[in-house]
């Protein structure tokens, strides 16, 4: 009998689920790799014309956060943020939500493709991202590295 997998779906973060969100973490040598949840929300409150957030959930249990970068008029589309609580990591829930991902930001106009950035370190996302099908472009931004993946 296999494991029972919940189903993993993308939720607007409310009043109510704010502070469940806020406590998610990243194993600690994963820190560099991304802000905290309460910086990047802060963020998104700031750049309200760009900012699409939201809370990833296994069933009924918040177990992550991801950001896109929504920029409709010069139709480019980046995953900002991207995080899986370091309790839920290697359970699928992180490649099940950049699915979904995928599938809001080819709703958006002229979406061909999106972009993301990471820095190349031991235990860095590069693997995984490729692994959800980004090619680093050679291009680097800061001390990042520039993924592309087509949609």
């Amino acid at each position: 009998m296999s494991e029972f997998k919940p189903e993993v779906t993308l939720r607007e973060i409310t009043k109510e689920n704010l502070r469940d969100i806020l406590r998610l973490k990243v194993a600690p040598n994963q820190e560099q790799f991304v802000a905290p949840n309460a910086v990047s929300i802060a963020e998104a409150h700031f750049a309200p014309e760009t900012a699409w957030f939201r809370a990833i959930y296994a069933g009924d249990v918040p177990v992550g956060f991801l950001m896109l970068e929504d920029d409709v008029v010069q139709q480019q589309y980046f995953l900002w943020r991207f995080m899986i609580d370091e309790r839920y990591q290697g359970r699928g829930y992180g490649r099940k939500a950049l699915e979904l991902f995928f599938e809001h930001v080819k709703t958006r106009p002229g979406a061909t493709v999106v972009d993301t950035s990471c820095v190349p370190a031991e235990g860095g996302p590069g693997p995984f991202y490729e692994k959800m099908g980004f090619v680093y472009t050679g291009e680097k931004e800061g001390d990042e590295l520039c993924m592309r993946r087509e949609l």
